[in-house]
């Protein structure tokens, strides 16, 4: 490098119930600088997510966003306190589904997409355009839901009548019913609101792809409902087609989330990206990558599933684009992992140290500990090769 700023970028997702993406990435900055000594060094934290589980936290800290909190209408019709972000730059809201509609809400026992509901999942939003807020990030991970999002667009004025005119109730059963749907008490500032939906799975709404066979089971339905559910759906996006005039069932991503990538879709003329895509803009990612020289990203673990796209090996390709070297840092590798080094990684890590039980490896001291003293060690590494 000579007498050349050494530039890093660092983006790295959260250590699941150990450290969150800006803790992580701020430990690995740390052991960068300790590699460098007293020696000039460029270092860029970014934070990190896919849409999923963090991503409030993740752009809510790294973007000096803020919390909000609001009490919604849980999967059962019970009361919960949801949280979600706001970033007041750009007059966005930042809401994970999981937090009003997540499976985590629902005990094992009670689990029955026929009866759960995304209700709270509008009220959120509701609660965030009622502010002021027109910009929309929504990550649809989690769900215990399967009612093609009818509970969230209720709850933003959209009403499902029976054939008799009766509005119908909520939850997966509650799709069987709709015949007619009233566009009259929607608020005229829901079509100003603009919505990036984080989406990663390409399911259809209904058939054997779809979100009813697919995702139903670990929601609670057994296979006779699960058949049952297909055909509400199908019912649902048939009756969507004729009153709005658009068909979005065979889409990519309408089955996200129980059908909501339909609802979204159909209902509010969302965008559907995959996660990492929408987090990588909104922190403008690219731009710093543009003159690094090296890309520090990881997860709690690194295996097969990181190599089919989430989090680390989209900033990894990201920065192929522009010849950055990129090194993954995980809390534990698998064997499968090697396939990350053909999707973009150039090099990766464990950062634990040596023989520790899981416990005691995810005890947050121990992993900003661990994760300081790695990155600490490759970049003494790099520099001993390259300076």
């Amino acid at each position: 490098m000579g007498t050349l700023l050494m530039k890093i970028v660092i983006a790295i997702n959260s250590f699941k119930n150990s450290m969150s993406s800006p803790d992580a990435g701020n430990a690995a900055a740390s052991g960068v600088r300790k590699a460098f000594g007293d020696e000039p060094v460029d270092i860029v934290v970014k934070p990190l997510a896919d849409g999923g589980e963090g991503t409030v936290d993740a752009l809510v800290t790294g973007m000096n966003g803020e919390y909000r909190h609001v009490i919604v209408s849980g999967p059962l019709n019970e009361r919960v306190d949801c949280v979600y972000g706001y970033l007041p730059e750009t007059n966005t809201a930042i809401i994970e589904m999981a937090g009003a509609a997540g499976i985590g809400l629902v005990r094992e026992a009670d689990r029955n997409p026929m009866n759960t509901s995304t209700y709270g999942v509008g009220e959120v939003i509701r609660d965030a355009m009622d502010s002021g807020i027109r910009n929309f990030i929504i990550g649809l991970g989690g769900s215990a839901t399967n009612d093609c999002g009818v509970g969230m667009l209720q709850a933003l004025g959209f009403v499902f009548c029976d054939k008799n005119g009766d509005p119908v109730g909520r939850g997966g059963k509650a799709l069987k019913d709709v015949a007619r749907i009233d566009l009259t008490q929607v608020p005229e500032e829901l079509k100003k609101c603009r919505f990036k939906v984080a989406c990663d799975v390409n399911n259809p709404l209904c058939g054997s792809n779809g979100c009813s066979y697919v995702y139903g089971p670990q929601k609670g339905a057994d296979p006779e409902m699960v058949q049952i559910l297909d055909g509400y759906c199908a019912h649902f996006g048939e009756v969507t087609a004729e009153v709005l005039g658009n068909d979005f069932h065979e889409t990519e991503g309408a089955g996200a989330a129980g059908g909501m990538g339909f609802a979204f879709l159909s209902y509010l003329n969302a965008d559907l990206e995959p996660g990492i895509d929408i987090v990588m803009k909104e922190v403008h990612l690219e731009q710093e990558l543009l003159n690094a020289d090296y890309l520090i990203t990881g997860e709690g673990r690194l295996d097969f599933q990181t190599a089919m796209g989430k989090g680390p090996i989209g900033v990894a390709k990201l920065a192929k684009k522009y010849g950055v070297k990129t090194i993954g840092l995980a809390g534990e590798v698998t064997k499968e992992a090697g396939e990350c080094n053909a999707k973009g990684l150039d090099a990766f890590f464990s950062v634990i140290p040596g023989a520790m039980n899981l416990e005691d490896a995810m005890k947050h001291d121990v992993a900003v500990e661990n994760m300081t003293r790695t990155a600490e060690q490759v970049f003494r590494l790099i520099r001993a090769v390259t300076c």
